[in-house]
């Protein structure tokens, strides 16, 4: 099992070589399962609950400038 935050055609520039990186994922994808899990992870929700915890009038800023643009939309 393998996992990445990053999406196939960006690992040419996180292995600085476009050709390498393309038989790299030729030969790890041959035959493979890929999964795509979209939204936040566990450790990034956890780490919200945490944050509002410790700065709660910050969070609370945060929150109302968020609803604030999603007003604007």
């Amino acid at each position: 099992m393998l996992t990445s935050n990053k999406g196939f055609e960006h690992w040419g520039e996180i292995l600085h070589d476009e050709v390498m990186a393309a038989a790299l994922l030729d030969r790890l994808l041959h035959r493979s399962h890929i999964v795509n899990i979209r939204g936040n992870s566990f450790r990034m929700r956890r780490h919200m609950e945490l944050s509002k915890a410790i700065h709660p009038t910050a969070s609370r800023a945060a929150e109302a400038e968020r609803a604030r643009e999603g007003d604007e939309s």
